[in-house]
């Protein structure tokens, strides 16, 4: 009977070995497909923060440009309007310029007929 205890218990502690080898290795695999989940989470919410990220940046990129846009047409505008004052302010001093020298023509016109005719 002894052998057949033997036996019987060795029987019995191959059982629980490979019970407890399936129970590991189930166990194992929960675990690997635990983290396989938590990654997969993981990497789609990396995933949405890095597209996030990029999108608030283009947003950025997209207010700043307007901005430069803005403040150059503003520029651009007040050099346009200095320089067509400056313009009519040249032209202006042209004129009274032109007009003081006709002025002064006009009277030394009217006084060399004068001489003119005092010799004949």
């Amino acid at each position: 009977m002894s052998d057949e205890t033997e036996t019987d218990l060795e029987e019995a502690e191959d059982i629980r070995d490979a019970e407890a080898e399936a129970k590991t290795r189930a166990d194992n695999r929960a675990e690997r497909a635990e983290r396989a989940e938590r990654m997969a989470r993981e990497g789609a919410q990396a995933m949405a923060e890095h597209h996030a990220a990029i999108k608030a940046i283009d947003e950025r990129t997209l207010r700043l440009r307007s901005l430069r846009l803005a403040k150059e047409a503003a520029e651009a505008q007040t050099k346009a309007a200095d320089a067509q004052t400056k313009a009519a302010e040249k032209e202006a001093k042209a004129a009274a310029k032109v007009a003081a020298k006709n002025a002064g023509k006009g009277a030394a016109k009217k006084v060399a007929p004068k001489k003119a005719a005092a010799k004949d």
